[in-house]
Order: structure tokens, then C-alpha cells, then sequence
């Protein structure tokens, strides 16, 4: 098994974008079991979730999550994800197989506290500018739960974070060429920090 063993442990930082999603527009990634959750007639909430796992981690690597849609299912709710990139192989086995999440490689370049470019290729998928300083800060702890879906089955596995948390100036840019412009995540309505950041992620159960 060339991935680790649940849970991962992952320790590094992230930038976080929520958007309003149009639901017309990504009514066609959400499988048909969920019911996408609408905060405004025709908008649900999405999200871009960048990050980069260091050396403390089960595994170093970047990763970039795209949320399209806040969903429930049998009583959870959770935000649903699309798209997955990162760039280490074992990542993407471990995704795949353990959670059922479908992971791709991608390259990610960083110029920490200043910008981060994904590319897949010669495929840029997005470029996120943004800025260090946080408009405020504070150390938070936050449990919840993911869904999935494979085989068939639909997922959900628990996770749980612990962070400094902040609010900073961010500006998102996904070209036509990316794989998710679709969604227009364009102009997020705020961006979150997360630094000094613990993650622990754990098995799949089916629900």
C-alpha cells in the first residue's frame, strides 16, 4: 500500500474562498441522492480550498479542493467536492481508494504570503492572490463531516481542524481553459487564512 493508513494527520496552511454558486450552473456535479442546499433563491455556497501539507504531515503535499455546493444527506450536510488536485502520488491512491475522492495531479506553485498557481500541463487552473496580514485572528477548533461518494455508496468520513483563523484580501482568478470555470468563482464574497493548522482525517463509513 503505498499511501498511509487512517487517519492522516496533516499539518501545514490554507487559504480558504466561499462564493455564491448559481445552482443551475453545478446542479450537473452533484449526484442525484443529495439535495443541494440553497442560502438565496438559485444560490447555494461553494468554495476554492487551497493548501500545503508540510513535512509533519503522514505526507507533504499541496492540495486544491473545489466545493460547488453545500449538500445534505440523510440528515448531514456537508459541502460536496468536485474537483481535487494535488501533487503527490500517494495522495492520489489515497483519495481514490480510501475515500473515494477523485484526485489528480497537478502542479502548484507557491510564493507564500503573496500567491499560489495550480496547473495541470500547460493547463493553468486557477491563480489566487492574497495577502498575510489578517483583518483578525484567532486560534479555532472546528469538527465536522465529508461526503463522498464510491462504488455506488455514498461516504461520509469525519474530520477535525485546529487553526489560527483569519480574514485577508484575496483575488481568485480561473481562466476559461480551467477544468472548474464553470462554476464562476471569480469574486469570492470573503477569503479565510488558516495558519499554524492541524488536520486530522478519518476512515469512510457508508451512510
Amino acid at each position: 500500500m503505498p499511501y498511509p493508513p487512517t487517519p492522516w494527520y496533516l499539518e501545514g496552511y490554507a487559504v480558504q474562498t466561499l462564493h455564491l454558486v448559481d445552482i443551475d450552473r453545478i446542479r450537473h456535479l452533484i449526484p442525484s441522492e443529495l439535495k443541494i442546499i440553497s442560502v438565496f433563491p438559485g444560490k447555494t455556497i461553494g468554495g476554492l480550498y487551497l493548501s500545503k501539507y508540510i513535512s509533519n504531515s503522514v505526507l507533504a503535499y499541496s492540495e486544491l479542493i473545489i466545493i460547488p455546493a453545500l449538500v445534505s444527506y440523510r440528515g448531514k450536510i456537508s459541502g460536496w467536492v468536485s474537483h481535487i488536485y494535488v501533487d503527490n502520488l500517494d495522495s492520489v491512491a489515497g483519495g481514490r481508494e480510501i475515500w473515494g475522492l477523485p484526485k489528480e495531479l497537478a502542479d502548484f506553485d507557491w510564493q507564500i504570503d503573496k500567491r499560489v498557481v495550480v496547473k495541470q500541463g500547460n493547463n493553468l487552473l486557477c491563480r489566487l492572490d492574497y495577502n498575510k496580514q489578517s483583518l483578525f485572528a484567532w486560534r479555532q477548533w472546528l469538527a465536522w463531516s465529508s461526503l463522498s461518494r464510491k462504488n455506488g455508496n455514498i461516504l461520509s468520513f469525519p474530520f477535525e481542524f485546529e487553526f489560527k483563523f483569519g480574514l485577508i484580501n484575496s483575488r481568485l482568478e480561473v481562466p476559461q481553459e480551467s477544468h472548474f470555470s464553470d462554476l464562476n468563482l471569480q469574486n469570492p464574497l470573503l477569503t479565510i487564512r488558516c495558519d499554524e493548522m492541524s488536520l486530522k482525517v478519518d476512515a469512510p463509513v457508508v451512510i
